[in-house]
């Protein structure tokens, strides 16, 4: 997209450096010099009125007796003028601004006033953004400028690196310096009141000099933001970050079981997963991991191969691909006779193939091209240990030379010092992997592989449809809408199991519904209606935990266990809980299937993600064992699917000493709907079902717990402020007619229509695909259709037309036949959504019958809606049906590139006032 915000402070033509210093030391001195030492090719402007000249630069009083605007401004001044030297800098024009100072919500609440007032000047210049304040700066090593007060010179790399912490960028610049560590871009990003993490990674998705992004990450503010920008990163090159804090405990008393058992890390690590982000441990393991995946971006098994010249290192290895669940790769017959051929009989024969300490560089490279070749492997780790006889170098030189000849990922580990420094260096320098020691090389083939693995689940395509999750909306509303048997004067409202078992009835899920009753002798008359046995439970809308004060009986067989229930239920409730009222007992069929196992499912409402998702082994131990797995919504069969694989006790689930398999689609229907519930209603913060009991032939509810929070008001149609991620927009769904009356139906794209679409294009010609895509190919592969197929609905839409032949017919060939897609319209828009292209393309089967003016106009119309500016569009200059189109509805021509293609541009504050006009 053209409309790139950030350019000036990355790229910019001339810098000024406010608060400048030829005190040595200060930040504003550190600063100049910085930039005449990166050889930043544009002027270089100190601006501060107590000096003359900084490092041989004259200075300039104030921004404003400058006469051009700067692209880049560089704030070095007191923080509690910093607010007015921002306004300063947008009265001049400047472009871009990057500020060092300190001072502001990290000192306390007077900071934290200085940094609304900074937010406060920044709004007035909507184009002029700014990071930090409170950082270490901004360096490019591509484009010369180092606008940091870092000590550190950096070198040019391949990777970008953001830091949430100055000093942990400092330190890291200063590892980078003594191992020759280069960098496309470092961010120190600080306080980010204007510019955040997302937008960082948005910019540099179009970085030609980055090939992957390293974070170290503290917290997150815009999560739905985030998650937008690295899932589009991450779809082709990775993100690699470091979230300290892992270990944080949070939730020590929490209202129900999920609140208590999902943390914050986890939720952070569902989200990374989700965003296809991989996440480190260490610090050190952040730049293991992206030299190896920047070398090696395309996904790779997890069979590795190893050969090293000494055995311990081999054991190493080995003992750290264990933990990282990889796979020791089987030799094939016919690549252990080569190797008997290159050794003398005292090879280990196997994997790892621990060869002689004084094999020769000659024969160490050989036996690493015969494993490489063996189909068995998906990757080779080369450990050389320098030993007496070894000669590291050239050993490195001709492993060097293997690599080029073999597609599958090289790692080598050249351990030692000084005497393995050289080849390490050589390794290094000819684009391989080096390590130095088995377990720093393992741990990044781990994050390889699983990277891939993420990658593939991520966009792995859905077995089924979704399934079509219909509620009883009255029944919802009336529930949500009411009072009735709450906790009183609670905020949030925990709901008594009575009430939010109807609400999980009305998203069509099983549950057993309690009976409340006030007496002894009423509940046994409602026992004996509903058979026996029964359980027994305290009725106290305040009271989630009612195990813990001896509120539950089960297996209650007769009348007189019943009586007795009662009374001892009231006993220990009020001993236990006094300052509660017990309102009565519920009574409710027990259910008996030695088949079922227990499980809890439920959400909660995370601070920085929003909504999650969580499952896990359930019953009353549920918080004890902590098995659980943690997703966030929406969900779809295939991600439910993943969140079940997660668990340990899934295993359980299978088919185990004569017990057949649950129902496993009978229980990911349950937990698509409680997503749905989950996505729908802001409202419910906090539920469990504990248990929610699985059988072979369904699922049902036997306890639940529903906690809502009156504050989220209920959402406009689309709006889902609660969630990270956004959901279908079933909201855009609607009936059409072509011009000869054909009914079709236009919705956005889903993933589980990757084998429609890839139909819908295979029975097209090569001219209808040469016109969309300007390119031919033969057949469309999975990685290409999850790109058109699994989009952010936050960025993009694609608008299906889908057809559906009626059940009877006179043609006997489409009477009954199965639905396809006949045509897709497609809206990307950029990270600002401000512009967005646009696309579309109809089958050769339905073409003049204005499917392709119903897709454009259902577009345009979706995107008015999301305030989009400009669409832009590209079409082949023969393209005469298209041309028409968007001359029809107010494009320009705007550029012509070659002699075959035209762009068109819409303004769309113009189309909107002229639709208006013509209305009027």
């Amino acid at each position: 997209m053209p409309f790139r915000p950030l350019r000036k402070i990355f790229s910019p033509k001339s810098v000024a450096v406010i608060g400048a210093s030829s005190r040595v030391g200060s930040v504003g001195e550190r600063v100049i010099a910085n930039l005449i030492s990166a050889d930043f090719s544009g002027p270089v402007v100190p601006i501060n009125p107590a000096h003359d000249a900084v490092h041989g630069l004259n200075c300039v009083s104030r921004i404003s007796d400058v006469p051009h605007a700067f692209d880049l401004a560089v704030l070095c001044t007191p923080a509690d003028v910093t607010p007015d030297v921002v306004d300063q800098c947008g009265k001049a024009g400047v472009g871009g601004l990057i500020c060092l100072s300190d001072g502001f919500r990290e000192i306390g609440p007077i900071g934290r006033g200085r940094e609304d007032e900074l937010k406060t000047v920044l709004a007035k210049y909507p184009r002029m953004r700014m990071i930090g304040p409170n950082c270490l700066g901004v360096i490019r090593p591509p484009v010369g400028l180092n606008a940091s007060f870092a000590t550190d010179a950096v070198q040019k790399g391949n990777v970008a690196f953001l830091s949430q912490s100055a000093a942990f960028c400092a330190s890291i610049l200063d590892r980078a310096a003594s191992e020759g560590i280069g960098f496309s871009c470092v961010v120190s990003v600080g306080n980010m009141v204007n510019v955040t993490m997302a937008d960082l990674i948005d910019h540099l998705a179009f970085d030609p000099h980055t090939d992957a992004i390293v974070i170290y990450l503290q917290s997150l503010a815009d999560a739905r933001r985030f998650m937008s920008a690295a899932r589009a990163f991450t779809r082709y090159k990775p993100i690699i970050a470091c979230k300290a804090g892992r270990y944080h405990q949070s939730a020590i008393a929490a209202a129900s079981h999920t609140g208590a058992m999902v943390g914050i890390d986890a939720v952070y690590d569902a989200a990374f997963a989700r965003a296809g982000i991989v996440r480190v441990d260490q610090a050190e393991d952040l730049w293991g991991c992206a030299e190896l995946l920047t070398r090696y971006p395309n996904r790779c098994g997890s069979r590795l191969g190893i050969l090293t010249n000494a055995g311990g290192p081999g054991v190493m290895a080995v003992d750290a691909l264990m933990r990282c669940r990889g796979q020791l790769a089987k030799l094939d017959p016919q690549r252990r006779s080569a190797m008997d051929d290159l050794f003398p009989s005292g090879w280990s024969r196997d994997n790892p193939a621990v060869v002689f300490g004084d094999t020769d560089p000659v024969h160490y490279s050989e036996a690493a091209d015969v494993m490489l070749a063996d189909h068995g492997v998906d990757a080779l780790l080369a450990i050389l240990v320098p030993q007496p006889l070894t000669d590291p170098d050239q050993t490195a030189r001709r492993i060097a030379d293997v690599a080029k000849a073999h597609r599958k990922p090289l790692i080598a580990c050249w351990m030692g010092g000084s005497r393995a420094a050289s080849g390490a260096k050589w390794l290094h320098d000819h684009d391989i992997a080096v390590y130095s020691s088995p377990e720093k090389a393992v741990t990044a083939f781990g994050h390889l592989v699983h990277y891939g693995r993420r990658y593939d689940l991520l966009y792995e395509t859905p077995k089924a449809a979704p399934p079509v999750v219909v509620s009883d909306d009255r029944t919802v509303d009336d529930l949500l809408g009411g009072e009735g048997d709450v906790a009183e004067k609670e905020s949030p409202q925990v709901w008594s199991e009575l009430r939010s078992k109807r609400l999980f009835s009305a998203y069509g899920i099983d549950v057993t519904m309690p009976q409340v009753v006030r007496s002894a002798d009423q509940a046994i008359a409602a026992a004996d209606a509903m058979g026996y046995p029964v359980a027994v439970k305290v009725y106290a809308p305040e009271l989630t935990h009612k195990t813990d004060v001896g509120g539950v009986v089960l297996n209650v067989s007769n009348a007189e266990q019943v009586a007795e229930a009662y009374q001892t239920i009231h006993q220990r409730s009020a001993q236990a809980r006094p300052d509660i009222q017990v309102r009565g007992v519920t009574v409710q069929p027990m259910l008996v299937d030695p088949l079922g196992r227990e499980l809890i499912v439920g959400a909660k409402r995370d601070p920085v993600f929003g909504a999650v998702l969580m499952v896990g082994a359930g019953g009353i131990d549920a918080e004890l064992f902590q098995d659980s797995a943690v997703e966030l919504p929406p969900l779809s069969e295939s991600l439910s699917r993943r969140l079940l694989e997660q668990l340990q006790c899934r295993p359980m689930l299978d088919a185990y000493r004569g017990r057949p398999p649950i129902a496993m689609d009978a229980l990911q229907d349950a937990l698509i709907r409680i997503s749905h519930m989950v996505a729908q209603h802001p409202e419910v913060i906090e539920l469990d079902i504990n248990p929610l009991v699985v059988t072979p032939t369904r699922t049902i509810a036997l306890d639940a717990t529903v906690l809502v929070d009156h504050e989220w008001k209920p959402i406009a149609p689309g709006d889902f402020p609660h969630l990270a991620i956004r959901p279908y927009p079933d909201q855009w769904i609607r009936a059409d007619r072509l011009s000869d009356g054909t009914e079709v139906t236009l919705r956005p794209i889903r993933p589980e229509d990757e084998d429609a679409w890839t139909r819908m294009l295979a029975t097209c010609s090569q001219e209808t695909i040469r016109l969309r895509f300007r390119y031919l190919f033969k057949q469309v592969e999975h990685e290409m259709a999850a790109r058109y197929c699994f989009i952010d609905y936050d960025r993009e839409l694609a608008l299906v037309a889908e057809y559906h032949p009626p059940a009877q017919s006179d043609d006997p060939a489409i009477a009954g036949g199965e639905s396809s897609l006949i045509g897709v319209g497609r809206l990307i828009a950029d990270a600002e959504n401000h512009e967005a292209e646009f696309a579309v393309m109809v089958h050769d089967q339905w073409q003049g019958r204005r499917l392709g003016s119903i897709l454009t106009d259902r577009c345009l119309e979706i995107a008015k809606q999301r305030g989009l500016q400009k669409i832009v569009a590209e079409t082949a200059t023969e393209n005469r049906a298209m041309r028409t189109i968007f001359q029809n509805r107010g494009f320009q021509c705007r550029r012509i590139i070659g002699d075959d293609t035209l762009i068109f541009t819409l303004d769309m504050a113009g189309a909107n006032a002229d639709a208006e006009s013509k209305q009027a």
